[in-house]
């Protein structure tokens, strides 16, 4: 089968621009329910219930040592997405890469908004600002790989865990054997100190913030991917 056979661009219907604008208009009845609906779900995420975070976390940064309550800087919410970049590897996923590419023009806008924001990897901070440089990013990134972090935040998964089969992603058992996966996770950190644990998402979950995915679903082609979703995916210098 053919790209354009795939996607549905080979002998597309053309029609008047009275009929074109009819099922415009059709179509324009059902985004207006569907953000409705995002709108509403949105409220429901923010009045989920929160959890305290007890355990004390450590991470590796640009700054040396920090906690947890040191990546707010001085916000009281935190935006923390966990990346895919084992101890062992030279380079990041190049698919967390995909999403990591749309971070930096938003860190100001963020930041106005009293939220700060931050990548979490389990490989050393000396290979992470490599890549980093690498890539031309400016966003924050910190090492979570001498503490917990990742583990109890269900992005990472220990080896014994993964086959014993008690491994848990996305709010169910893991499936796949994988020692990190990826997903963002949301915090508060109330005035007398006081970090709560908000909301974390995994998988497609984390679709909705990448700009480019919601850029192509706007073309003829749209994502083009058939069966192989990301399989065309490479680190931007790669391409």
């Amino acid at each position: 089968m053919s790209d354009d056979a795939r996607s549905g661009v080979a002998n597309h219907p053309v029609v008047s621009r009275e009929a074109w604008l009819a099922a415009r208009e059709a179509l324009l009845r059902k985004e207006k329910e569907f953000s409705r609906l995002r709108e509403e779900l949105a409220r429901e995420r923010r009045a989920l219930p929160w959890v305290k975070v007890e355990k004390a976390y450590a991470f590796d940064g640009p700054s040396g040592r920090e906690t947890l309550a040191d990546l707010f800087a001085g916000k009281s919410q935190l935006v923390l997405v966990h990346f895919m970049f084992n101890p062992a590897s030279e380079s990041g996923c190049a698919h967390c890469s995909f999403w990591a590419d749309h971070y930096d023009g938003m860190l100001p806008h963020l930041a106005q908004r009293d939220v700060s924001f931050v990548v979490a990897s389990r490989a050393p901070f000396a290979k992470l600002e490599a890549f980093r440089r690498r890539m031309g990013w400016r966003f924050k990134w910190v090492s979570a790989g001498e503490s917990d972090f990742s583990y109890d935040y269900q992005a990472s998964f220990r080896p014994e865990d993964v086959a014993a089969g008690t491994a848990r992603y996305n709010y169910a058992p893991m499936t796949a054997k994988a020692a990190d996966r990826e997903a963002i996770s949301v915090f508060y950190r109330a005035a007398d100190g006081t970090i709560y644990h908000t909301y974390s998402t995994y998988a497609r979950g984390i679709d909705m913030v990448n700009g480019t995915y919601q850029f192509l679903d706007l073309v003829p082609k749209g994502r083009d991917e058939g069966d192989k979703p990301q399989a065309w995916v490479k680190h931007h210098d790669r391409y």
